[in-house]
């Protein structure tokens, strides 16, 4: 599964750090999910994300097939 967190991020000049403290997730976490693009979070985790930036789960993820 890849996602676009990190175009989002720069698009959005969002600091990671800032953002994970927004929704409530540990920031080695988030690091993890934005710099492996084939790291899945959990389905909470993602859609903590989505709510966040106003975006549905399938805007930032999508299966690389």
């Amino acid at each position: 599964m890849k996602n676009r967190l990190k175009v989002i991020f720069a698009e959005r000049k969002i600091k990671q750090t800032e953002f994970s403290e927004l929704v409530g997730i540990n920031n080695s976490t988030l690091s993890l999910i934005v710099a492996k693009e084939d790291h899945s979070p959990t389905l909470k985790v993602a859609m903590k994300i989505a709510k966040a930036l106003d975006l549905k789960v399938e805007d930032i993820w999508s299966l690389d097939e």
